[in-house]
């Protein structure tokens, strides 16, 4: 089965670089259509009805999120290309979404293109455009969600609901404020940069929610318990920047 694709990218030269790349490394895309800008690429979109969009994230009258936004009834997969944007990045790990880093490497975006491909396979149909959208709309980073992929397909959490995460070998087991666990198919030092402040790593096997602090115990590094009744140790080389967030 070869996947429905548009193109949306407002340079012409980044284009042709996808187009051809596209046709030479991946058999499984077909592509039906490409537009330059969001006043093409919405009624494009709803026209062929793809299953892949690439999706520039800032062109012009707008940026990736308007288009989703006003695509919103519509289903597909979405592979992002963009140059480096903090906050773009944030939401776009936050949701799960596949993204392409400009330049485009060839290993990259063969990857996207596959594991879109697996997805579509699978049926596992899941809207992340809703959530990409939403959480780049939304101001406060702990009110947003995060889509955590699990070995059953995906759980979306609001960020503010998570008290701790612990390392579990290829896993990380993700703990909620409704006494509920989440086991998720990602390393923990994927979590430590992609969770915001009050997020913070305190050991190795362990990154917490400082709002979830109930009390800390001095000692080496120390440990703190949490509302939810979990001990935590503090090891002595995060200790400083734990103790600095209670100044």
């Amino acid at each position: 089965m070869q996947i429905r694709t548009i193109i949306v990218e407002d340079e012409s030269a980044a284009r042709d670089v996808l187009r051809n790349y596209l046709a030479k490394y991946c058999p499984l895309v077909q592509l039906i259509g490409e537009a330059q800008n969001i006043k093409e690429a919405v009624p494009m979109i709803e026209q062929l009805r793809p299953q892949l969009v690439f999706l520039d994230v800032e062109m012009p009258f707008g940026n990736a999120f308007d288009v989703l936004e006003a695509c919103k009834d519509l289903y597909f997969e979405t592979i992002f290309v963009t140059a480096f944007s903090e906050y773009a990045l944030r939401a776009l790990n936050q949701s799960a979404a596949y993204y392409l880093l400009k330049p485009i490497s060839i290993e990259e975006l063969v990857l996207a293109v596959n594991k879109v491909h697996e997805y579509i396979e699978s049926k596992a149909f899941f809207d992340k455009n809703k959530i990409i959208v939403e959480n780049f709309k939304e101001q406060k980073p702990q009110k947003q969600q995060l889509i955590l992929p699990t070995l059953e397909g995906f759980e979306v959490v609001r960020i503010e609901n998570i008290i701790r995460l612990k390392g579990n070998g290829n896993f990380t087991d993700v703990h909620l404020a409704d006494g509920s666990k989440k086991m998720v198919c990602r390393f923990l030092k994927h979590f430590t940069d992609l969770l915001p402040a009050p997020f913070l790593r305190v050991h190795k096997t362990h990154i917490i929610n400082l709002d979830f602090v109930k009390t800390y115990h001095k000692g080496s590094g120390g440990y703190v318990t949490l509302t939810d009744g979990a001990e935590v140790e503090i090891s002595a080389g995060y200790k400083d920047q734990f103790l600095g967030h209670f100044k």
